[in-house]
């Protein structure tokens, strides 16, 4: 195969265990390039761009962005689940592009507001109408636990990076006191990432065994099978603690960033409790704030369903800095 050279932008998804990359026209994934590979087979990322630009053919990109799970600062990432660190000029020297950027994936993710497809959102909690101009809040949950407002401007969007993830879980009752200090025994103390992603939702499961003095483990996909098919009550009521903790820090989170824009969950583990979010009652947490709790109604609340949301973001990303347009757009004017 072959690409005209300086015509699509290269984009990269880069998880803990995998890396999606891709090539976008403008905004638009060309979903025939996407490619996964795993992290255990290259020793960085500029292994594994090496490899896409050969398995594309040679492919000569203009401009590229990569999606990192772990914090950015000063055009330079550390991987939180990976030994790996991303600066611009590694970025450059891959791929020879002649514009680059590196964003936290929940960044990313922000920027593909506004550019999926709507069937690719659910929506769990309806708002209000507002303007497009809204402010708008991602959470993240999967691996790990993120959140990133995105705000309109006149100027453009930004996205702004966080690691809400890390912060101390709330605690409501006793029995949520006895599930940070379970989780304290390993982590020193009880972050909210402890508890809101896949490797927590095993320790919430695990907790409750301990409460029952019938201890034993089960992994999170498990998990949430037993909860599609009510064949483990342990497995119910663990996603339903996770449920209404989860409810309690977005509408946290929520007060603190006030975004009349919508809440977007993304992430595997958002994904999969989303059919269940509303018989676990995460609307009831959401909105349990007191004297405030009809002030929730003003944030809407979904769930995106697109897996490839964050190379998406990223490619609008590129096209906000001018750096590259649509070849389509430019060959029929």
């Amino acid at each position: 195969m072959s690409h005209p050279a300086n015509s699509y932008a290269l984009v990269a998804d880069i998880g803990g265990t995998n890396t999606r990359v891709a090539l976008a026209d403008g905004r638009r994934i060309i979903t025939s390039t996407i490619r996964r590979y795993a992290n255990a087979d290259f020793p960085g990322l500029e292994s594994v761009l090496r490899r896409y630009i050969a398995d594309e053919g040679g492919v000569d990109p203009v401009a590229a962005c990569v999606a990192v799970a772990g914090p950015v600062r000063d055009g330079r990432a550390t991987m939180t689940n990976l030994d790996w660190t991303i600066d611009k000029t590694t970025l450059q020297r891959a791929t020879k592009a002649e514009t680059v950027a590196i964003l936290n994936d929940l960044q990313a993710q922000g920027h593909a507001l506004g550019y999926l497809d709507a069937a690719n959102i659910r929506t769990i909690l309806p708002g209000p109408d507002t303007g497009a101009q809204a402010a708008k809040l991602v959470i993240g949950i999967g691996t790990g636990f993120n959140a990133a407002p995105v705000f309109d401007l006149p100027a453009g969007r930004i996205v702004t990076p966080s690691e809400s993830g890390h912060a101390n879980l709330p605690i409501r009752n006793e029995m949520e006191l006895r599930l940070c200090q379970f989780v304290s025994t390993a982590h020193g103390f009880p972050a909210v990432e402890d508890v809101l992603s896949g490797r927590g939702l095993e320790r919430v499961y695990a907790f409750l065994g301990n409460e029952d003095s019938d201890p034993r483990e089960a992994a999170a996909q498990d998990i949430m099978a037993a909860c599609a098919d009510d064949s483990d009550p342990r497995a119910v009521a663990a996603a339903r603690l996770f449920t209404r903790i989860l409810g309690t820090v977005c509408g946290n989170l929520s007060l603190i960033q006030l975004p009349f824009g919508g809440v977007y969950l993304v992430g595997g583990v958002a994904r999969a409790f989303a059919p269940h979010l509303t018989r676990f009652g995460f609307a009831e947490a959401f909105r349990d704030k007191g004297r405030f709790a009809g002030f929730m109604g003003n944030f809407a609340v979904h769930v995106i369903e697109d897996d490839y949301a964050a190379l998406t973001g990223s490619a609008a990303h590129l096209v906000a800095l001018g750096a590259t347009g649509s070849l389509a757009a430019q060959s029929s004017s």
